[in-house]
């Protein structure tokens, strides 16, 4: 499987702050965003991923990740001239997928949780796409699942008025080889975009969609409000300050993959200690032990 982060668009709710800087480069905390979701690919066991980013940005990413072979990854760029919704993503990445299947991750999502990446493996449906819902209080926001009097799906609404339930689809999508063509042949919404939401609905009208409801012990937040910023930042905080937890950090993730060993866990820190981030990540190599 491979992986997609899309780490593309303006950023306008974040403005002025993303007027110079794309918003997945802003901090949480002591992280850049594009750190977190790509910890959580990594974390799923996935080495080559396609980064979808802006022209202009495209130089500042290359720049803080380069290709990857620190973390023991493959990091591929792709620019998205004009965002033009969600599922673009998988258009623009046909040619890197090459037939293979693809975990797509949204660049301003953050998830948390023990077991987390035990989920996302066990849950992937080989024989179609997996999506989760997540209860919250403005499922307005988002793509919604509709559901039936036994709690199968029957319906997927994007942003919808009345929502038919309060479980929102989380910005991580796993799809088979037919996610591209498949998301080709979606028409622009009302709203100018390639909808997301349409390529799940066609993989659900075909008894293909694997729903998996996330248990209120995981953590999703979708970071790209300043609010929402904030919340993620002071949620990184406690977590790790007061309970010693490391939370969105590849190195980490890279380390717990069997991507790197415990002799590069050590070189990537050292240049990282006088923030504290590199004693982090030998801290948690000394409590957690070598392999």
């Amino acid at each position: 499987m491979k992986g997609i982060v899309l780490a593309g668009g303006t950023g306008t709710r974040l403005h002025p702050l993303t007027l110079g800087v794309s918003k997945q480069l802003m901090p949480i905390y002591n992280k850049p965003m594009i750190y977190y979701p790509i910890a959580t690919l990594i974390s799923c066991g996935i080495r080559e991923i396609l980064l979808i980013t802006t022209p202009q940005d495209t130089p500042l990413f290359q720049a803080l990740l380069g290709d990857g072979t620190a973390w023991g990854v493959e990091f591929t760029y792709l620019t998205q001239s004009k965002p033009e919704g969600i599922a673009q993503a998988l258009v623009l990445a046909e040619s890197f997928l090459d037939g293979a299947p693809v975990a797509l991750i949204l660049g301003d999502n953050l998830f948390h949780g023990k077991g987390l990446s035990d989920l996302l493996r066990q849950e992937i449906n080989p024989r179609g796409a997996t999506i989760f819902g997540y209860a919250v209080n403005d499922p307005e926001r988002y793509g919604v699942i509709a559901f039936d009097e036994q709690m199968n799906p029957v319906d997927l609404i994007e942003k919808p008025s009345d929502p038919p339930s309060a479980y929102a689809v989380p910005g991580i999508y796993f799809y088979n080889s037919e996610a591209p063509s498949r998301a080709k042949a979606t028409q622009k919404s009302g709203r100018g975009e390639y909808e997301i939401t349409d390529v799940n609905k066609s993989y659900l009208k075909d008894g293909a969609l694997n729903v998996v409801l996330m248990d209120p012990g995981f953590t999703w937040l979708d970071t790209g409000t300043f609010a929402a910023l904030s919340e993620a930042s002071q949620f990184v905080e406690v977590l790790e300050n007061r309970q010693g937890q490391l939370i969105g950090a590849p190195e980490w993730a890279a380390y717990q993959a069997g991507f790197i060993d415990e002799t590069q866990l050590t070189a990537l820190a050292k240049p990282l200690l006088r923030s504290g981030y590199g004693q982090q990540l030998l801290k948690a190599l000394n409590s957690y032990g070598a392999r």
